[in-house]
């Protein structure tokens, strides 16, 4: 959503680089500049003119830190601000009254409202372990009741029996004694929509409203509408009183000017985002992460969370297992792919590390669709149980098997064998240096914030056998660099340090993520050897 933003910004600050003294000159036309970007993202003016005279202020007559550029001084000023303007803090949903807490839906039709309610009560039972109950009130719209009972069904979630006839302030009522009579924590109560705001509508939201004291109002809105999203916002706070927005559509090309503007507009914060089509799309709103994810700064934090919660445990510590042994098979590069395509793959992945920002164009026009993947597992698959566990008995007549029973060629079957080999090697000298040898290799070829979070690990006792989530949580009380803002002792960072052996760059990061090497083409269904059909 972000980048057409985060490609001006970049443009800007590089012009910054080489400056020995940030002046007012230079000040000045670096907020031109960032003045255009904003209003071409489509951000509020009164939202614009705050954030320009705020980073003016603060960046003129800065004096240059030793071994800190003046461009990564700007950087950290505009993030400063940027994170103000998003919102000084993550605003998590509330639970806070006697169960069961009712959460209105709000929002115009074509937003994604329902489909929104559903995955908002997924994300609910999944991350919170809350019992949710769903409801429909709209009368109006045909099969709206239906179509929330399909989805109900699809998620797994209860909703409200649909009784014909009664209006919305019934069904309401209706569905919060069944709340409380039978144990559900929370309620969700879906409203209708229209095309655009209405007496009507307003009135309709605001008798349900008060009939059963929401305790959370939560806005849904279509990133896509730009500024629209935003006079939504404000229409239905002045008139019902929200307590937050959720975004949709957040994954699509939309100029950003929404999120940013919100906070600063309506002075509700955004909550939620969602991010794709898929039931688990969905993520809390973290203005930092955002922030550093507009000015190419990735977002490790969210991308290590998102490792947590996706990866399997027992698939973990057998793996754990194997690599103090030094043992890697085709079984565990099988578990790699799985693991990676539940984190929303290679693509998915890469855009959240630290100076991937610049690179997110190319990795688009890569069509890093993960097709690649589909046909090593297909070619793993099969493979017999033997061949998977002792790659050594690949031979010539094995691989045109393989070959054969995959759909691919003896070429590809090669390239993958080379792949096990370069990620079997690299798992073999990680477990001779040991876990502080390691940490050290890894932090002599990183800079800024990578570094900065292997020292604070290093600084954990017991580091090395905790589990990753104990491990994030004391990352996260830390308060070193990552555990508050990873701008403040170090700039804009270093970009993609040459992890997995690589030369350095994008390239090297294949062992680490798959064993994939060779730097993009290898990664494309498009590059420069293309399958054969």
């Amino acid at each position: 959503m972000f980048q057409s933003l985060s490609d001006r910004l970049g443009g800007i600050f590089d012009k910054l680089k080489g400056k020995s003294v940030l002046t007012e000159d230079a000040v000045n036309e670096a907020m031109r500049e960032i003045r255009i970007a904003l209003l071409e993202a489509d951000v509020a003016l009164p939202v614009v003119k705050n954030f320009i005279e705020q980073v003016k202020n603060q960046a003129i007559g800065q004096e240059v830190i030793k071994s800190v550029s003046p461009a990564q001084q700007v950087v950290k000023i505009v993030n400063d601000a940027m994170i103000e303007m998003l919102g000084l803090e993550t605003e998590e949903l509330s639970f806070k009254s006697t169960p069961p807490a009712a959460f209105l839906m709000v929002g115009l039709q074509g937003a994604g409202k329902t489909t929104s309610t559903a995955k908002i009560a997924k994300y609910l039972n999944d991350k919170f372990k809350k019992k949710v109950l769903m409801a429909s009130l709209d009368v109006a719209r045909p099969a709206a009741q239906e179509q929330l009972r399909i989805l109900g069904e699809q998620t797994s979630i209860a909703t409200l029996e649909i009784i014909k006839g009664q209006n919305p302030v019934e069904i309401a009522k209706r569905a919060m004694d069944t709340g409380r009579i039978e144990g559900y924590d929370v309620v969700m109560l879906d409203t209708a929509g229209r095309l655009a705001i209405d007496e009507e509508l307003m009135e309709e939201v605001a008798k349900v409203r008060d009939a059963v004291n929401p305790t959370e109002t939560l806005l849904i809105a279509d990133a896509m509408t730009g500024q629209d999203a935003v006079n939504t916002a404000k229409a239905f706070d002045d008139k019902i009183g929200i307590t937050g927005i959720m975004l949709t559509r957040v994954d699509g090309d939309a100029r950003g000017g929404a999120a940013m503007s919100m906070r600063g507009v309506t002075g509700k914060p955004i909550k939620l985002l969602g991010v794709g089509e898929k039931w688990d799309a969905i993520e809390a709103f973290h203005p930092d992460r955002i922030a550093g994810r507009i000015l190419g700064m990735g977002d490790v934090v969210s991308l290590v969370e998102k490792a947590v919660e996706t990866i399997d445990k027992v698939e973990a510590e057998k793996m754990a297992k194997k690599f103090k042994k030094g043992n890697f098979d085709f079984n565990d590069m099988l578990s790699q792919f799985e693991q990676m395509k539940k984190m929303g793959g290679m693509s998915s992945m890469l855009k959240m590390l630290p100076g991937i920002g610049k690179m997110a164009k190319q990795l688009e026009e890569a069509n890093l669709d993960d097709n690649v993947f589909k046909y090593q597992e297909a070619i793993i698959r099969s493979m017999t149980k033997k061949e998977r566990e002792n790659p050594k008995l690949l031979n010539a007549s094995r691989k045109k098997r393989i070959a054969a029973g995959s759909g691919t060629s003896v070429q590809e079957i090669n390239k993958l064998f080379k792949q096990y080999q370069q990620m079997n090697s690299v798992m073999k000298k990680m477990r001779k240096m040991g876990m502080g040898n390691m940490m050290g290799q890894l932090k002599s070829m990183m800079s800024g914030k990578d570094a900065a979070m292997l020292e604070q690990m290093e600084d954990i006792d017991g580091a090395d056998n905790m589990s990753p989530e104990d491990l994030m949580k004391e990352m996260k009380s830390s308060k070193s660099p990552l555990g508050a803002n990873p701008f403040d002792s170090m700039g804009s960072g270093g970009g993609l340090p040459p992890m997995g052996g690589g030369r350095g760059g994008l390239p090297g990061l294949g062992a680490g993520l798959g064993g994939m090497s060779g730097g993009l083409p290898s990664l494309t269904s498009n590059g420069k050897k293309k399958r054969k059909k």
